[in-house]
């Protein structure tokens, strides 16, 4: 089983976001279980939300204590909130930032991990520039798709016309696609 935890701020589309992956991953073929957990529900405030993936059936229920991968919506939770509690030592991090992981502070924290399981990707930007609006999720989950191979960006895209249509639902695709090149990118000089 593989177990996803994403962080970020209510109104960044954090419970979208874990929606969205397991229905990625329902589209391969797979088993998958999304759920968030609020501590308080307002605009601004941290968010959890937890996506399960397996090829038989999921049967438990609990939050992910110790996920293989981290998305991580909004760096300004880096120093304020135990994002990395219980990450495995070869987990995936995927981080919504243009700085780098020396910038952010977390460079003795990463030493001896994977470099290749460990990204940052502008997903805010790039969300504005397609959607026009500043909401990372989407961006993430393109970028979570190269990097991790979990699930391919064409489930990401079926996920995405699920969810939306019109013109949210292309600039989505549009967002998604070039957060994944840009990941697969840098996974190529990891």
């Amino acid at each position: 089983m593989f177990q996803v935890r994403i962080h970020g701020r209510g109104g960044q589309g954090v419970v979208t976001a874990a929606e969205m992956l397991s229905i990625a991953a329902f589209e391969e073929g797979r088993h998958a279980q999304a759920f968030p957990s609020f501590g308080s529900e307002r605009t601004g405030a941290p968010v959890v939300a937890f996506c399960r993936i397996d090829d038989r059936e999921i049967r438990l229920r609990e939050p992910i204590m110790a996920p293989d991968a981290l998305i991580i919506q909004d760096p300004t939770l880096l120093h304020q909130v135990d994002v990395f509690a219980g990450m495995k030592p070869d987990g995936y991090l995927l981080i919504n930032t243009g700085k780098s992981f020396e910038q952010l502070g977390l460079a003795d924290f990463l030493r001896g991990r994977r470099s290749e399981h460990l990204c940052t990707v502008p997903a805010t930007e790039i969300a504005l520039r397609h959607v026009g609006r500043p909401v990372p999720n989407v961006p993430l989950l393109g970028g979570f798709a190269a990097m991790s191979g979990m699930i391919r960006l064409e489930s990401v895209i079926k996920a995405i016309n699920d969810k939306f249509s019109g013109k949210v639902a292309a600039g989505n695709v549009a967002a998604a696609t070039e957060a994944y090149k840009i990941v697969r990118e840098e996974m190529a000089h990891a």
